[in-house]
């Protein structure tokens, strides 16, 4: 098992020079992982025709005893790794492609509903926006807990519960929240919607690899994930869930040869793209494993945030009551009130002036009226990285 810190960017291509304290946001990738991906594409390049067409995928549906295409054989590796069946997963670019499948799979009319956490990631939202509106439908924002507190899980079970009308034609949960970095009820939350008779889209996208994962244990019609951020798997990488009995009517966003051939088919095949991002995504998982450790490398991450999430907000004067439970390997803490005070424009501003005369890459939102900062914590991170940005932080002259 390796030395956990920043002896460990040597296996990342990441500039030594930077502080990187955002690995949420799209991932970095581990250079063994890249090396495989490459290894790929030069087996793709040999014979692009053949490998694409008679190794990669197929678009006609199996003949008994044939050889599985090779995506298929990746989703076995993957569905294993976050607690699911192959046949039941498929590869799409990031989990906001899977989102809007699944979002336009659904038959909705004027005035039905869909629910929506208000810590939904943003792109979430528009895509939910975009379909209500195209069919006289609206997106109902369900009102969560924040800051957090120990009363937060059960409130969010609370709060969907509530916010469900006969109207409710899908709930959209998120799993890890992208904005507050809470580790959300999910399953309690799926529960109470399902005992209402809606089904439930969960966006897992930062779940994979983070915290441990699975998925058909979660109550979750679809479940969408990327392996590109805390999987280390290549971008773009992500994956969507369908349970067995929700595949009527879902196709991806974009149709090709494989139309009415079987999800695997018309997933697998969208149009001419690169596929060794996904084709290197065992790697990834491998990387983890056996390289990291991966329960080493999870109690690497959450202790270091833990730790330094209590720290900076009381460096800061600030309180930062979230329970342990809710945090994977991000957590998301007040500014200095000097910063809080200047509203939700601080957090542009703040995050620019880190990465220009800091060279501190680190995720700064507004939340609420409020600037907040997002730690996120990697196996190359250290204490002396959240220092550095603390003192950063504190000389900010604005």
């Amino acid at each position: 098992m390796p030395t956990f810190g920043r002896s460990l960017l040597a296996h990342w291509w990441l500039d030594p020079a930077i502080t990187y304290l955002n690995h949420g946001t799209v991932g970095a990738t581990p250079r063994v992982v890249l090396e495989a991906q490459q290894a790929w594409q030069r087996r793709i390049e040999a014979q692009p025709a053949a490998f694409l067409f008679r190794e990669l995928m197929r678009v006609t549906v199996d003949e008994p005893g044939a050889t599985r295409p090779l995506l298929r054989q990746t989703a076995d590796v993957v569905g294993e790794f976050v607690g699911a069946r192959g046949d039941d997963l498929f590869f799409v670019d990031n989990a906001s492609t899977g989102i809007n499948a699944v979002l336009r799979s659904i038959a909705l009319r004027p005035g039905d509903e869909i629910l929506l956490l208000d810590q939904a990631y943003g792109a979430v939202a528009k895509a939910a926006g975009f379909v209500a509106h195209a069919a006289g439908a609206v997106v109902v924002t369900v009102p969560t807990p924040w800051p957090a507190g120990a009363d937060t899980a059960a409130g969010c079970v609370d709060a969907v519960e509530q916010a469900l009308t006969p109207r409710t034609r899908l709930a959209i949960l998120d799993h890890v929240s992208s904005h507050t970095a809470l580790t959300l009820p999910v399953a309690a939350m799926a529960a109470r919607c399902r005992a209402a008779g809606v089904p439930v889209l969960v966006d897992g996208a930062h779940a994979p690899g983070a915290i441990a994962l699975d998925i058909g244990s979660l109550g979750a019609d679809w479940y969408v994930g990327n392996l590109h951020k805390w999987a280390f798997a290549p971008r773009a990488c992500g994956f969507l869930w369908v349970a067995p009995d929700r595949r009527a009517g879902l196709h991806p966003p974009v149709i090709s040869w494989g139309l009415d051939a079987g999800l695997a088919q018309e997933f697998d095949w969208t149009g001419t793209r690169d596929p060794s991002a996904v084709l290197a995504a065992p790697a990834g998982l491998a990387f983890m494993r056996e390289f990291l450790g991966l329960q080493a490398m999870r109690t690497w991450n959450h202790d270091l945030v833990w730790r330094m999430a209590h720290e900076l907000a009381a460096r800061w004067g600030q309180p930062w009551t979230t329970p342990e439970a809710l945090v994977g390997c991000m957590a998301t803490v007040p500014l200095p009130e000097r910063i809080a005070r200047r509203g939700e424009a601080a957090a542009p501003a703040l995050k620019d002036w880190l990465f220009a005369e800091r060279r501190i890459e680190a995720q700064v939102l507004a939340i609420r009226g409020q600037a907040w900062v997002r730690l996120a914590a990697q196996v190359y991170n250290d204490e002396a990285d959240f220092e550095r940005l603390a003192q950063a932080v504190d000389e900010w002259p604005a």
